[in-house]
């Protein structure tokens, strides 16, 4: 099968970040699913793990962690799935990734392919659907209702961003929350407007000031998806007491939470791998991925997909790869087909 690998690790710019590969066909295991890939998207975590370090890997290693593709074949024990299902799933990061021609994936993690919507569109929603719906609904335990009464409130920090895009869908579409995003340029902003945000604050200016001119007594809820350290003091002032912080990055120098005692705040990670990684439940993500799947069909949901990057080959994923290194981009960036 074609893939794109890579043996080293190089800045996105360098011709051997990523290499085309002919690698030998994957055989499923019991409760397997071998696809056969249409689309990927690329997220931060593809590239925190290209990142540079002194590392060789012995044998090409396939990244990706997104992908929309058809059933080729099932593993003996799989009983939902039959060759020929169009799937959407966001993988394991402790296995081979999808960008690749055929891909194994634990059945118990992926979904239906929303019906209406293209690969590449469907690619581009899986990890950051589970991320968000996780953080939101498990995480920080917001209650699923729409009554048309607002209550309390909710920050997404990097509403434009592809967690934030389906954080604040989600928000806006199945809550009662106030939600307000942050984004910093036109296009960001109107962006976050378009997906449902009530209102969008500059996260290059101080946080606190302008969330709390729009909730005096502060927010309860606030999904910290970029740059947490650097906003974590900002977000503490600007929450209301006995509020929820939920935090999927990766803070490079450690987080004063003492300065969170006060207000008796609660601090929540969230990792979309952590079921596929310790087993814990994880057929909840394929309920999770069907419920989205409904949700779009249902036109509550949208795709967050902006930029097709063409068919899946080194040159092109290095060049998405450079893009979301940016921290620029506008929702999803998929790579669609192979040449």
């Amino acid at each position: 099968m074609r893939a794109v690998a890579l043996t080293k690790y190089l800045p996105s710019d360098h011709p051997e970040a990523f290499v085309d590969v002919e690698l030998p066909d994957p055989t499923p295991g019991p409760g397997d699913l071998l696809v056969r890939v249409r689309a990927v998207s690329v997220n931060p975590v593809d590239v925190k793990v290209r990142a540079p370090k002194d590392k060789v890997e012995a044998s090409p290693r396939v990244l990706g962690w997104d992908a929309a593709g058809v059933v080729e074949a099932v593993g003996r024990d799989v009983k939902r799935f039959r060759p020929g299902d169009e799937v959407f799933y966001a993988g394991s990061i402790a296995k081979p990734g999808t960008d690749s021609e055929l891909h194994v994936v634990d059945a118990r993690i992926v979904g239906r392919k929303p019906k209406g919507l293209t690969f590449a569109q469907a690619a581009a929603l899986p990890l950051t659907s589970i991320t968000a719906w996780e953080l939101l609904f498990e995480r920080l335990g917001v209650p699923q209702r729409k009554t048309g009464t607002p209550k309390d409130a909710l920050l997404v920090v990097g509403g434009a961003g592809g967690v934030g895009s389906m954080a604040i869908q989600l928000a806006s579409k199945l809550t009662d929350l106030t939600v307000i995003a942050t984004a910093s340029r036109p296009e960001t902003v109107e962006w976050c407007r378009s997906l449902g945000a009530h209102h969008v604050v500059d996260h290059r200016q101080p946080l606190a000031a302008q969330v709390q001119a729009l909730v005096p007594g502060g927010v309860r809820y606030v999904m910290a998806l970029t740059a947490t350290e650097q906003h974590f003091a900002q977000l503490v002032e600007l929450m209301a007491p006995f509020g929820h912080l939920g935090i999927i990055d990766d803070p490079q120098t450690p987080l004063d939470v003492n300065a969170m005692k006060r207000k008796s705040l609660a601090l929540h990670w969230e990792l979309m791998f952590t079921r596929a990684l310790y087993d814990a439940d994880p057929l909840s993500q394929q309920r999770l991925l069907d419920t989205v799947a409904d949700l779009v069909e249902a036109g509550t949901l949208r795709t967050t997909m902006t930029q097709d990057f063409g068919p899946l080959t080194a040159a092109n994923l290095r060049r998405a790869h450079a893009a979301v290194e940016t921290g620029r981009t506008l929702g999803k960036i998929v790579l669609s087909g192979f040449p």
